[in-house]
């Protein structure tokens, strides 16, 4: 007979590895479900914004909560979630090595950013390459770095950028931006933001770290090579949740809808972090989500109405 469990995780970032903390805490048999181990966070070699660490490495912190959550009888299998669908009162989770049996689910597997597909950015991720310039801008601090994408993601992180380095490269292959006209500009504006129009980066260069990006005209295909300490990729991100469209409600990207206790459209399943509709994408506050979505679970479990079980009312 398969092993049934109280709730089953699918992620082990922030988000999924704090909920197992939280539901080991409160006695339920939990299993994470992840392809990987931190998901983003782990490619991030220096954290200096999570709270409690002046400074710590991506796969330091990802370890310490991995290990809180086990202390509290969390269990961990290296398997990508297929399918999930509702079975009488179970879910039914099956991946591409079993099937589980859960009461409870937890959705925490995140986003997947776009890549440029350039040569050299995979060999240079966490060494000049970046795909959070709210997470690493500031270690550019009066360096040149380089900014891709049109939206306003991109134009919001170049102009981030250039209030902490000397100078920014804001490239984008069209040459008209679809950011808000104000942030565009704002961007046009600022004196040390330089836009590079037309363009699409073919190559990232360095020897230890980014040393320069090789530049094409998508018109002329001249190729131009700009000497830059930091790439910072802002062409969006992709969410994997077409298997749970049939399941839960869906924004128009893709992203899982969430109450503000972290439940969604469907009883029993709750999710957290960057793969729902919460706007801000941080370490941080994927895991207060977590938190919130493994005390609501477990409230769920126990038929627990309103407030957390240890709050009572005020006397």
């Amino acid at each position: 007979m398969e092993q049934i469990y109280d709730l089953v995780i699918v992620g082990a970032g922030p988000a999924g590895l704090t909920a197992a903390l939280y539901a080991g805490r409160k006695g339920l048999k939990s299993l994470i479900l992840s392809v990987d181990l931190g998901g983003q966070i782990a490619k991030s070699p220096t954290i200096e914004n999570f709270p409690g660490f002046e400074e710590i490495s991506g796969v330091e912190l990802i370890e310490k909560i991995l290990a809180q959550a086990k202390k509290y009888g969390a269990e961990l299998a290296f398997e990508e979630v297929n399918s999930i669908s509702k079975q009488n009162k179970l879910f039914a989770i099956k991946t591409n090595k079993a099937k589980y049996f859960s009461k409870a689910v937890i959705l925490a597997f995140g986003k997947t950013p776009r890549t440029l597909d350039a040569k050299g950015e995979k060999e240079f991720l966490g060494k000049g390459v970046s795909y959070c310039a709210t997470c690493d801008m500031p270690l550019f601090k009066n360096k040149i770095v380089a900014v891709v994408g049109g939206g306003n993601s991109a134009l919001e992180a170049a102009l981030y950028g250039a209030s902490i380095a000397k100078k920014v490269y804001l490239i984008h292959r069209r040459a008209e931006f679809r950011a808000d006209s104000t942030t565009v500009q704002k961007a046009k504006s600022t004196k040390n933001i330089e836009l590079v129009l037309n363009s699409i980066v073919k190559e990232i260069k360095g020897d230890r770290f980014v040393k320069s990006i090789l530049v094409e005209d998508v018109n002329t295909k001249k190729l131009t090579e700009l000497a830059v300490d930091g790439v910072f990729v802002e062409i969006g991100f992709d969410t994997k949740t077409d298997f749970l469209k049939d399941l839960v409600k869906l924004d128009e990207s893709g992203q899982i809808i969430i109450d503000n206790s972290c439940a969604t459209s469907c009883e029993g399943i709750f999710a957290a972090g960057d793969v729902t509709n919460t706007p801000f994408k941080q370490a941080v506050v994927a895991a207060g989500e977590g938190c919130k979505a493994a005390l609501s679970a477990y409230n769920w479990l126990k038929g627990i109405k309103g407030v957390a079980a240890e709050w009572g009312k005020p006397s």
